[in-house]
């Protein structure tokens, strides 16, 4: 028997990335993120920082139109030296 799909697509996903908080993190997982949604909307990323403000997450909700697409944002996104987690 074959196990159905996790996720039918396309679907709306979210993702969180958390980094240090420093200048260009936020535009620097746009930038990222657009490479593989390109129609993601920057105007709803949503920022938090950490209690004592040493860390900065950013979630962003995108369209996720594959299993390919998903794995390639999350293999940039943990490949690039600003990023400390992504889930």
């Amino acid at each position: 028997m074959i196990d159905p799909p996790l996720l039918e697509y396309p679907c709306e996903f979210p993702i969180k990335i958390l980094g240090h908080t420093q200048a260009g993190f936020a535009q620097t997982v746009l930038e990222i993120v657009r490479r593989h949604a390109p129609d993601f909307d920057g105007a709803t990323m949503e920022m938090k920082s950490s209690k004592r403000g040493k860390y900065l997450s950013v979630t962003c909700v995108v369209r996720a139109t594959s299993r390919e697409q998903l794995d390639g944002l999350y293999q940039e996104l943990c490949d690039h030296p600003m990023v400390v987690m992504v889930l």
